[in-house]
């Protein structure tokens, strides 16, 4: 399918960091964007984009169906990206939310729907470490968060076939101006000195600025086989403590210097989880097991496929990217 400037696109998750910029590349290729807007602030925000608010969410199949309707193609970026919560929450939002967009997809005949997957669909196997779009899931995915994405997944690429291509991309570490969800954590927790680097800190990661996710999601539209993952990353893995401690100093914070060992970090998530799992307390743990495994270990991932399917560059440079966020 060609991007054109007859060529309608549905996203859901528009008012968030990576649907913006979904919809500004969108918008820049010419084509018409209608948007899910589950508020009159997120209206207000997919509307300052470029996009055409559709009023609702993801819990009701119609609609989604009539937002989708006269679009060619959907991308679905919204799901609960929280690292921990109620099984149920993660369940209605991300896995019955996409099982409905598939349908409402199908019932809106849109030909083409793309997921914005993660890496963190693997997390709880193997360390994820040079891994390929081959790798399986894990039995006991590390949390909710992976475990909800991985169904979501599942159900996309399952729900293939003549008249509703599917595709996923899977970038890696979501980052850039404008975050509203890791960024913000992070300058928090080491304002507040509730921040160290377990284990030393300097675990190898693959990263994708999030205009480089947008890229490749309008590549999926275009080039992806369906019923296939893409990986997309910024290039080679980095060194994860020097690149937040970089982030950091854009926003004019010093991050921390002091380590812990990682038994440590284990041991709090274990005993946190379980305190908040029992005594159902408000807000989460200071570490939770899908933090261990995506940010305390080396999480690095190969974007060959997307190079060499989809003609995915990753134009946007870590250097580049750091430079609008001192900006």
């Amino acid at each position: 399918m060609e991007l054109t400037e007859a060529t309608r696109v549905f996203v859901t998750g528009g008012s968030g960091f990576v649907g913006r910029e979904i919809i500004a590349a969108l918008h820049a290729r010419g084509c018409p964007v209608t948007a899910l807007a589950r508020s009159a602030r997120a209206a207000e925000t997919v509307a300052a984009w470029g996009a055409e608010p559709a009023r609702g969410d993801l819990s009701s199949l119609n609609v989604l169906a009539a937002g989708m309707t006269g679009c060619a193609a959907a991308i679905h970026a919204a799901a609960d990206t929280r690292d921990w919560g109620k099984r149920e929450e993660f369940l209605e939002t991300t896995v019955r939310g996409t099982e409905r967009v598939i349908e409402a997809a199908r019932m809106a005949g849109v030909s083409r729907l793309v997921h914005i997957g993660t890496e963190a669909v693997l997390a709880g196997g193997a360390q994820i470490v040079d891994a390929d779009e081959t790798w399986p899931y894990p039995a006991r995915p590390a949390g909710l968060y992976p475990w909800s994405k991985g169904l979501a997944e599942q159900a996309v690429l399952a729900a293939n076939g003549p008249s509703l291509g599917t595709v996923s991309v899977r970038p890696r570490f979501v980052w850039g101006r404008g975050d509203t969800s890791l960024l913000p954590l992070l300058l928090g927790a080491m304002r507040a000195g509730q921040f160290a680097w377990f284990g030393g800190g300097h675990h190898l990661s693959s990263t994708c600025h999030v205009r480089n996710v947008a890229e490749g999601a309008l590549l999926a539209i275009e080039r992806g086989a369906g019923g296939e993952a893409y990986f997309l990353t910024d290039g080679p893995p980095v060194d994860l403590r020097l690149f937040l401690t970089e982030m950091a100093a854009t926003q004019g914070v010093a991050a921390p210097q002091h380590s812990a060992p990682l038994w440590v970090a284990r041991a709090m998530a274990a005993a946190g989880e379980a305190l908040w799992g029992t005594l159902k307390l408000a807000g989460r743990p200071p570490i939770t097991r899908t933090a261990l495994a995506l940010f305390f270990a080396d999480v690095t991932v190969r974007d060959d496929k997307a190079r060499h399917e989809l003609g995915y560059t990753s134009h946007v440079s870590m250097a580049e990217g750091l430079a609008e966020m001192r900006a």
